[in-house]
């Protein structure tokens, strides 16, 4: 009897959308976006994340089975709104974006899951940069770069080019140190996907969010530790697979969070390979960097 009611009630339960799930899309131009998908209460909750800026929850959605419909933006009597017209077929999606009378094709995957254990143990952290030069390092783009070596400290003079490493790592234990003045605004990207954020606006420029030692727009740091622009603040960064842990200041203000999707300003949405570190140039200047290391797992 209880195995009729079982195999009833299995019968009976809806079947989950299509759509649900993590979406990363390539773009055209070189850059990425991001769709999250989930099924609430029998509707769809749509969260996206542009090419810049931070991850939104999308509130005109229509879905039609594997069909989905979004309205991006707020309509001005400047620009028209963004419409994505999607498909669904098993782990690729794929449709339009228009905007006015220009469109261009899209062509999306879904993120891979990325469960990974932790290493047993972790090699010798090795130097990224060696306060002296830019070796390993290479300016992204082609805005002029103002990045230098000064003191012994990697400084950006003035907003220019982002700055990536010529290595890619894929789990890692990253250690840096930055020294910002007030006002300063950049971001330490993980894997070139995912952004620390650095910054000194006044909090009520940013939501916790979005704010010094964030995950940009994703998740917030917790505790409330004092900023302090002009001097020196440490980070400790691990990263494997999506689990993310950050120290800042020997304090830990994100204990093993899971990194939902690519932040705004991502090389590229290819989630399961390894990625650069880059540092943004391209917002302010005048932020130093030293002792910038990282140690990956022991074979």
């Amino acid at each position: 009897m209880r195995l009729v009611v079982l195999l009833l009630l299995a019968t009976s339960l809806p079947a989950a959308s299509p759509l649900v799930g993590r979406w990363n899309f390539n773009m055209p131009n070189g850059r990425a976006t991001w769709l999250g998908i989930t099924e609430k209460s029998g509707a769809l909750e749509v969260w996206y994340q542009p090419t810049g800026g931070n991850v939104y929850q999308v509130n005109d959605v229509k879905a039609d089975g594997a069909h989905l419909t979004l309205t991006l933006g707020k309509p001005t009597d400047k620009a028209p709104r963004t419409v994505l017209e999607l498909d669904v077929q098993g782990d690729r999606i794929t449709g339009k974006q228009t905007r006015g009378s220009s469109s261009q094709d899209l062509t999306g995957t879904r993120a891979p899951a990325l469960k990974r254990p932790m290493p047993k143990a972790w090699a010798t952290p090795v130097a990224l940069f060696n306060g002296r030069d830019l070796s390993g390092w290479e300016p992204l783009g082609k805005v002029a770069s103002h990045w230098t070596v000064e003191e012994g400290f990697l400084l950006n003079k003035e907003k220019g080019a982002n700055l990536r490493t010529k290595d890619s790592f894929q789990d890692f234990k990253l250690h840096f140190e930055v020294n910002g003045p007030d006002h300063a605004n950049s971001g330490f990207y993980l894997r070139g996907r995912y952004e620390v954020q650095l910054e000194y606006e006044p909090l009520k420029s940013n939501p916790p969010e979005r704010r010094l030692g964030s995950i940009y727009g994703r998740i917030a740091p917790k505790g409330d530790l004092p900023r302090t622009p002009g001097t020196w603040e440490v980070f400790d960064v691990t990263l494997v697979g999506r689990t993310l842990t950050v120290v800042r200041n020997g304090v830990t203000t994100i204990d093993r969070q899971e990194i939902e999707g690519i932040t705004g300003g991502a090389l590229d949405a290819n989630e399961a390979e390894p990625g650069p570190f880059y540092i943004q140039g391209d917002h302010t200047g005048g932020l130093k960097f030293r002792n910038i290391t990282v140690s990956v797992p022991k074979p």
